[in-house]
């Protein structure tokens, strides 16, 4: 893939990583809670894969995403284990969302999630700014 095209592809990742983001705010103003811990989480797993489509790098499985994320951004030092708490924790309310029947999340829960995946999402940001220049 030609360095433009891998650029296009990290920018459209990015952009639904942010769509993410406002489809997570709308689902807890309309109260729903298992979808904003979705869209929570999928706005930091695209916002993962932006990153990665960088280095040429993508996975069908959510574990690989994040192992080879980790491998190269958060144990080398380039974005702070603080982005791999927030992955940890974004990932198994998610999962527990979406296959639990009986898991309930509540509100204030999913609003401070949303909150993570902003922050993790801005780090993202200015770190593709660097990038794409």
């Amino acid at each position: 893939m030609q360095a433009d095209e891998t650029i296009r592809l990290s920018k459209s990742r990015f952009t639904h990583a942010a769509e993410c983001l406002t489809s997570a705010e709308t689902l807890i103003i309309s109260g729903d809670c298992r979808g904003a811990a979705n869209r929570s989480y999928y706005a930091i797993f695209h916002a993962m894969r932006s990153v990665l489509a960088l280095d040429g790098f993508d996975s069908k499985k959510h574990s690989g995403i994040i192992a080879e994320f980790r491998k190269n951004y958060i144990k080398t030092g380039v974005f702070t284990e603080e982005l791999s708490d927030i992955i940890n924790d974004l990932f198994q309310t998610r999962t527990d969302c979406d296959y639990d029947d009986f898991y309930l999340v509540s509100k204030s829960d999913v609003t401070a999630q949303l909150v993570f995946a902003k922050t993790f999402v801005e780090a993202i940001d200015e770190y593709l700014k660097k990038r794409y220049t």
